[in-house]
């Protein structure tokens, strides 16, 4: 991934446009716009939070840039990550998800989406999704100068982790949950240097 103009040595490369960014973002433009506008930004909503459970799980063992690329091809495979559509897949669906190039064709992943989506409806006569992952939000955020100081895991995305394998989720293991929570708005692990610290108006700059 290319820089833009100047890494200052610290991960964060200063843009054309005169913008700090971590290096992951700087380059791709498909990755600077998804930084500029969603990452981070806070999701509170059932679907929002759902799809965003399901896409993280993709992401495991590959690169968020393919995730990113294939969302509208997942998108359309996956009627929208509607909960209600998603939960009543059978297996006719799955093999028609196999056959589906414009998605990662994994078998497990495919079915963890399925049962991620009756566990996201089953949660609706309790706490909701949404209310449930937002429950874990800690009481401090990492502030990290460097890529190297941000954390990978935390006593709240284990947590996070658990509980949500306790009601029936798939493919929610500690270090995806905690890409999760840095995704929805949950924990700012924006660098400090970067344009987009604070911008979630969760956790001051």
């Amino acid at each position: 991934m290319g820089h833009d103009r100047n890494d200052t040595g610290d991960g964060v490369v200063i843009g054309e446009d005169g913008l700090a960014r971590p290096a992951w973002a700087a380059g791709d433009p498909l990755l600077r716009g998804y930084y500029d506008i969603e990452w981070g930004m806070p999701v509170t909503d059932e679907h929002g939070v759902y799809e965003r459970i399901c896409l993280e799980g993709f992401q495991a063992g590959l690169s968020w840039a393919t995730i990113l690329r294939k969302r509208p091809a997942f998108r359309a495979a996956f009627d929208n990550f509607d909960p209600d559509a998603v939960a009543g897949y059978t297996d006719v669906d799955i093999e028609r998800l196999m056959a589906d190039t414009g998605i990662v064709r994994n078998r497990r992943k495919i079915t963890a989406t399925i049962a991620n989506a009756r566990a996201t409806v089953e949660l609706r006569d309790d706490i909701g999704v949404a209310e449930l992952v937002w429950s874990f939000r800690p009481d401090s955020t990492p502030r990290p100068r460097t890529f190297a100081e941000i954390p990978t895991t935390s006593a709240e995305s284990i947590a996070l982790s658990k509980e949500l394998r306790r009601r029936g989720f798939a493919f929610v293991g500690p270090t995806t949950m905690y890409a999760l929570m840095e995704a929805i708005g949950i924990i700012d692990t924006h660098l400090l240097r970067s344009h987009r610290r604070g911008s979630s108006g969760i956790w001051p700059a």
